[in-house]
């Protein structure tokens, strides 16, 4: 995470926040909110994104002859672990196994794996550009057929009257102060909710789909979900206000295209796309930078 708006304590702020989040919802969800899955799922979803963060690391520091992050001291052990443990409960949130565990162990694994095999950048400054959560989901969707996303209704299946506003408010609200406050992230939101409305007016005029129905998705709370907390993800998004507005349209525009060739799971999978092409852009970026270096440095070399 090398954003400048994104970095040193408001990175971990925005970290702790979001993992203090996604654990009350957890623990809500199987308590009284009506979540399907078993109280192992997110359990091994956890302890395996822990493990693959710690072993990749051991073997990420070895490998550059640098000490690993969690024996900073302190709190860096707790800190250093943070995002496995959004990545390990996002997992188990989202996917429907049935009774399987192996599933969420691959998708746990898959979105830690990523940060470390997938980037981008030159001189030792790489990053990774996959969204991980979204990485691990998107590969276990593709490799498992018979697992599923968990369904919307879920989130508020055992709410009724007024609790059925209360919790999109606080999504949205707790959202908004997250993306407003620390991940600059506001003009990207802004952005991917215009053009999720305007893909589905092009669907409507061009290939006759009803307007409204279309729209249906923007109304669960698995969509404030990924909105305010998966397609905004720092780490893994442009920094500037124009790049910003550019992702949001691109995944929207991904999105309404795999509707068109009815193609289920399409928030995923569009998020998926538009990295990869992100990673791509980026890969090429360091690549002409590195050249465009070293020609400098023999341009500069004493006759």
């Amino acid at each position: 995470m090398t954003s400048s708006a994104w970095s040193g304590a408001t990175r971990l702020g925005g970290l702790r926040r979001f993992a203090a989040a996604i654990t009350i919802l957890n623990v809500a969800g199987h308590t009284f909110l009506g979540f399907e899955q078993s109280w192992a799922q997110p359990l091994v979803g956890i302890f395996s994104a822990y493990l693959a963060e710690i072993v990749l690391e051991l073997v990420d520091s070895r490998l550059k002859g640098r000490r690993p992050r969690f024996l900073a001291g302190g709190t860096a052990p707790i800190d250093f672990l943070l995002s496995a443990h959004i990545s390990g409960l996002a997992v188990s949130m989202l996917l429907y196994a049935n009774d399987h565990l192996l599933p969420i162990t691959f998708a746990a694994v898959t979105a830690i794996g990523s940060k470390y095999v997938f980037r981008a950048g030159m001189n030792g400054h790489s990053r990774h550009f996959f969204n991980p959560s979204n990485l691990g989901i998107t590969a276990t969707l593709l490799c498992f057929p018979w697992v599923g996303i968990a369904q919307p209704y879920m989130f508020t299946e055992n709410l009724s009257g007024i609790a059925d506003y209360i919790l999109p408010a606080i999504i949205i609200c707790t959202g908004s102060f997250l993306n407003a406050k620390l991940t600059k992230r506001i003009p990207l939101i802004l952005s991917w909710l215009g053009c999720f409305v305007l893909q589905g007016a092009v669907r409507h005029f061009l290939l006759g789909t009803y307007f409204l129905p279309s729209l249906n998705p923007m109304t669960g709370v698995a969509f404030l979900l990924f909105t305010f907390y998966m397609v905004t993800d720092p780490a893994t998004t442009p920094s500037t206000v124009r790049g910003q507005i550019a992702f949001g349209a691109a995944v929207a525009a991904a999105y309404g295209t795999l509707m068109a060739l009815h193609v289920v799971f399409g928030l995923f999978f569009a998020l998926t796309f538009v990295c990869t092409a992100r990673g791509v852009v980026m890969a090429l970026q360091g690549l002409a930078a590195q050249r465009a270096e070293e020609r400098l440095k023999v341009e500069t070399v004493p006759a």
